[in-house]
């Protein structure tokens, strides 16, 4: 362990998978200053107290900014937690956890976060928001994600996924099956029979070996139904959830932005007639 702690100050590789074994406990507590932000609005969130993609981060904010831009949507992008400590979420429709890791919110800000999924906002959980370095957030695990992470592919075949709801906004311009490259999450029980649950997309684990292989480690990550992208009905919010978006690519290929331009959209009903100058209420 001292070796790696060592090798990690000066290799930024072993400095982040250190992070991700032994994430940080910094909570931000000087808020940003906020932009105007027109309705409707989207905050795209990405800070990171374990692992960062940070590639993936990068080349996802640009995507972020290019949907928005494109739709006539505003954007805020912040990696400082303290976010949640000023009326930001009074004046959006979406978070997107971009990538986020290593529970990186103070508790005040984790209940600003539920109350305002619960009364009725949207929320977009990408790759790393999946993983296991969010448990001690119960709420957050066991309610938003409904699944725990056990371990990913340390390889990143191009798999045939299943669009098991090809009518989802987020999926219909999707190919049957779509075939995609990324690191492949598994998790410890299918949320596919869970309340509110819509699985959209899911793995055939006969495609591919779900095994977590790495230096010492070799273990058994078959789940036997594996959905890969879900959404779920929270209180009067929505979510969608995505296990895909490892590497910077995913955020540049066109049928990815597609995706998460749908996600966005359904969680916060910008498409739905009427509903798009009606702000999420926010639960006191």
């Amino acid at each position: 362990m001292l070796v790696l702690v060592v090798a990690a100050s000066f290799h930024p590789m072993v400095r982040n998978v250190y992070r991700a074994f032994n994430p940080s406990a910094s909570y931000d507590t000087e808020p940003p200053a906020l932009p105007e932000l027109a309705d409707p609005a989207v905050l795209v969130f990405s800070k990171t107290n374990g692992f960062r993609h940070a590639e993936a981060i990068q080349e996802g904010v640009k995507a972020f900014r290019g949907i928005a831009e494109r739709r006539g949507w505003s954007m805020f992008h912040s990696e400082n937690g303290a976010v949640f400590d000023t009326p930001v979420l009074d004046r959006v429709r979406v978070l997107v956890w971009h990538n986020v890791s290593g529970a990186p919110l103070s508790a005040s800000q984790r209940s600003a976060v539920q109350r305002w999924i619960e009364g009725g906002g949207g929320f977009v959980g990408i790759h790393a928001a999946l993983d296991d370095s969010h448990s001690a957030w119960e709420w957050y695990r066991d309610v938003v994600v409904g699944t725990t992470f056990i371990g990913h592919t340390m390889d990143h075949p191009r798999l045939p996924m299943t669009v098991d709801r090809g009518d989802h906004p987020a999926m219909r311009h999707l190919a049957e099956p779509w075939h995609w490259a990324d690191e492949w999450y598994s998790f410890d029980r299918s949320v596919r029979h869970q309340s509110g649950v819509e699985v959209l997309a899911s793995l055939d684990e006969s495609t591919y070996e779900p095994r977590m292989k790495l230096l010492w480690i070799d273990k058994d990550i078959a789940m036997g139904d594996h959905p890969i992208i879900w959404t779920r009905e929270i209180g009067a919010g929505r979510a969608f959830l995505s296990a895909l978006g490892h590497g910077g690519s995913a955020f540049q290929a066109a049928e990815y932005q597609s995706v998460l331009e749908g996600a966005i959209a359904w969680c916060g009903r910008l498409d739905e007639p009427g509903t798009a100058q009606d702000a999420p209420a926010t639960k006191e």
